[in-house]
């Protein structure tokens, strides 16, 4: 007799009020499912560990950490679906060692990230926030110091231009500015749809009025924008990042703003996160931030509990998931192994 398939959900996929973060139908999508069983973590860690996982052929999860040490003697877990496509925070060399797939949802969260670059650059370029501070302050008077800033003909740039990057030239192609990016895994045919040139990374920095970044975090962007490439960058210039808070050097970034490098910025997110009430960023008048919720959209989220449902009938059919991070790891004895084992006891 068939088993049933057992996935795991990690803790912080509920509040401290144990509200589920994510609306929409996830759970009960699962619930309708007769052959699989879910359980939530009981206990919040920022890493998860062997003991958590144990048991598990899959494991949905929001922002812990996955380490070598995390799947170190299993031989059950086959998958990991991360609720958005960011993954800094797990180990996928150490993943694909021992056989586990990682996977994003990529189709989810393209537009509502897209959308949220461009809420930022249209705040910025209207003085937004500004506006609305001096009206709710009776300082009508004071609206002529906030003269807004044309976009046709301005230069959008953007570090990495591809499935997030994309999708925000595509929305502001009616804008009329001109697009250009630094990307060296794309090449030149893949954005000629948007109208992006593609340049390098001195050009980008040096000709952006507007600067969005769209690349993951790693080893070679962290702090990838220092004070270096600030100092490069037009003194009427914005810089939006939505990404991921330690591509940019926060420290630099201050200093840059209060020290007039640049005229302004957008940041959905920090170096740290939460990001602490005293961080000085927050102090400053040309900076609109957010607490990394900007792409939090109701359709967003359905869309997303969808494409984990696909990827985890996927697996259930012995297909290779959409999303899949590590396509390197499908091919490892390790890992058809383990798809073998399950295939044979769950269906």
């Amino acid at each position: 007799m068939s088993r049933k398939v057992s996935i795991g959900l990690t803790h912080d996929v509920r509040d401290k009020h144990g509200t589920l973060i994510f609306p929409g139908p996830g759970l009960k999508l699962l619930e309708a499912m007769p052959n699989v069983d879910y359980k939530i973590f009981p206990q919040d860690t920022r890493e998860i560990t062997p003991q958590q996982i144990k048991g598990f052929d899959l494991v949905i999860t929001v922002m812990p950490r996955f380490t070598a040490n995390t799947v170190a003697g299993n031989d059950q877990l086959l998958a990991i679906h991360r609720t958005g496509v960011g993954y800094d925070m797990i180990d996928v060399p150490a993943m694909t060692r021992a056989g586990v797939m990682l996977t994003i949802t990529i189709d989810a969260v393209r537009r509502p990230v897209a959308v949220a670059i461009i809420t930022l650059l249209l705040a910025l370029s209207t003085h937004l926030l500004h506006k609305d501070r001096i009206t709710r302050n009776g300082q009508w008077g004071e609206r002529h110091r906030y003269l807004g800033i044309g976009l046709i003909g301005r230069t959008l740039g953007s570090i990495g231009v591809g499935n997030i990057g994309h999708e925000a030239f595509k929305l502001a192609m009616p804008f009329g500015m001109k697009h250009i990016a630094y990307d060296p895994f794309i090449t030149q045919d893949k954005v000629n749809d948007v109208n992006v040139r593609l340049v390098d990374m001195d050009t980008v920095l040096k000709e952006s009025d507007f600067l969005n970044i769209s690349c993951p975090l790693n080893d070679k962007t962290f702090h990838l924008i220092g004070e270096k490439e600030l100092r490069k960058m037009k003194k009427t210039a914005f810089i939006i990042n939505t990404a991921r808070g330690p591509i940019i050097d926060e420290k630099a970034l201050y200093k840059a703003l209060t020290e007039g490098w640049i005229q302004g910025a957008g940041i959905d997110v920090f170096e740290q996160e939460p990001t602490p009430p005293d961080n000085p960023l927050l102090k400053l008048e040309n900076v609109i931030v957010a607490p990394h919720a900007l792409a939090h959209t109701d359709q967003g989220r359905m869309n997303m509990w969808d494409e984990i449902m696909e990827q985890i009938k996927q697996i259930m059919r012995g297909e290779k998931p959409k999303g899949l991070v590590n396509k390197e790891v499908w091919d490892t004895p390790i890992f058809q192994a383990k798809l073998k084992k399950f295939l044979k006891e769950t269906s």
